[in-house]
């Protein structure tokens, strides 16, 4: 089944407390705007997560580790989006968010507080925390999309990574540097990522580019509350490195930055999507960050879409907005094109949505999110990325190379 792309609006939501509601069938109310499919009338099975006309979907996000800020501006964009968004025309959306701090252990704690009254979680933050639910997440058959692009979440029935695995990201930025003449074949790359699957899935990446194209690599594995880079760096500029790759936090981005730039180390830096947040060009290092820094990403910049800048501007006038909140946006629409779905197919339970999930072909997003082919088992779900650099206007980013597959992907996607 090819799900089309569906209207994308803007919400804003108060998560509300609903009991579950468990092993029934409801009637969904007549629905007058009939755009929505099937819900209308008709009989829709409901078990746990659905009461009358509401769904609650879970969200564990990172709102004080060190991914905060891009986990607000994903959560708000998921709750502007169920603002004005309804499922079948007939079922209002509310948000259960849940504060993580990017620890995997508080993240399954909040998921057993959250379980039986979800249907669905909407967002999960991080690839430890989603490998950490991924036992209890596949027992509830829970759908789930996760705000991290780590290759071992596609081996999780019913999670849906949106856009390219880390591996296969990271390639297709080596693809951009190597086309724009600014890494060549021979060369040396030094790559920093954090211990986990995030960092070990990007490193992949660099791996297999090097063996295709002969590069030495040099590894430097840190933890995630490592924040000087400074010995790193060092290291790699004693090796004569030709490039930085990263697979960290904007915190580490910023060091690594700050700490190149001192040492005279003039060489391109390349980062997986979650290297960079805008509030890194109020720092010290910006303007070695707008030179030199390319991340690949699994979004556009906002001049694709003002309308959602001007939304979520409108919703939160004094938030530095990151790319985050198109990520938030099309994760949303994707979730609402699955319930869709499984509202017209007359099954709301987490087994129907599961099925609806497995359905999918192809998902459209209207360009808020690179292609995505449906979600096979073990397989990235994209071979696209876009590259992007850092740049004063909104966003803090500017598109240097629109979505494309790289020459490495296809191999490496699986």
């Amino acid at each position: 089944m090819r799900l089309s792309k569906r209207s994308t609006g803007a919400t804003m939501l108060a998560a509300g407390l609903v009991l579950a509601a468990t092993g029934c069938s409801t009637k969904a109310p007549e629905s007058g705007g009939g755009g929505g499919g099937g819900g209308g009338g008709a009989d829709v099975q409901t078990d746990i997560g659905v009461e009358g006309q509401t769904i609650r979907l879970g969200v564990l996000t990172d709102l004080t580790g060190v991914f905060a800020a891009l986990g607000k501006d994903i959560t708000q964009a998921n709750e502007l989006f169920w603002e004005d968004n309804q499922v079948c025309d007939t079922y209002d959306v509310e948000l259960d968010v849940q504060d993580t701090g990017y620890v995997p252990q508080q993240g399954v704690q909040l998921y057993s507080g959250m379980k039986d009254s979800i249907l669905a979680m909407q967002q999960t933050i991080g690839s430890p925390i989603n490998t950490a639910l991924a036992p209890e997440y596949e027992s509830d058959q829970i759908v789930n999309f996760p705000s991290a692009w780590s290759k071992t979440l596609t081996e999780i029935p019913g999670t849906g990574v949106v856009g390219a695995t880390y591996d296969v990201e990271i390639a297709n930025g080596y693809d951009y540097l190597f086309e724009e003449g600014l890494l060549a074949e021979g060369d040396t790359v030094g790559h920093i990522y954090f211990e986990g699957e995030y960092g070990a899935n990007g490193l992949a990446g660099t791996k297999a580019v090097a063996e295709e194209m002969g590069l030495e690599v040099i590894e430097a594995q840190i933890k995630a509350t490592d924040q000087d880079m400074s010995a790193q760096v060092t290291q790699f500029a004693a090796a004569g490195v030709d490039l930085i790759a990263l697979t960290v936090a904007p915190g580490q981005t910023a060091s690594v930055a700050t700490v190149a730039e001192a040492q005279g180390l003039d060489v391109p830096i390349l980062g997986s999507n979650p290297v960079f947040a805008p509030g890194l060009l109020q720092g010290p290092a910006a303007d070695w960050l707008k030179t030199h820094l390319y991340v690949a990403s699994p979004v556009s910049s906002f001049d694709a879409h003002p309308e959602l800048l001007e939304q979520y501007k409108e919703a939160y006038p004094e938030a530095t907005v990151s790319l985050g909140v198109v990520v938030g946006f099309g994760m949303s629409e994707m979730m609402k094109q699955v319930l869709d779905a499984a509202c017209e197919n007359g099954d709301l339970t987490r087994e129907g949505v599961l099925n609806a999930f497995s359905e999918l072909e192809e998902v459209e997003t209207g360009g808020l999110v690179v292609p995505i082919q449906g979600f096979e088992v073990g397989k990235s779900p994209s071979l696209q990325s876009f590259v992007l650099q850092p740049a004063d206007v909104e966003g803090g980013a500017k598109v240097l190379a629109d979505a494309f597959e790289g020459q490495f992907a296809e191999q490496i996607a699986g």
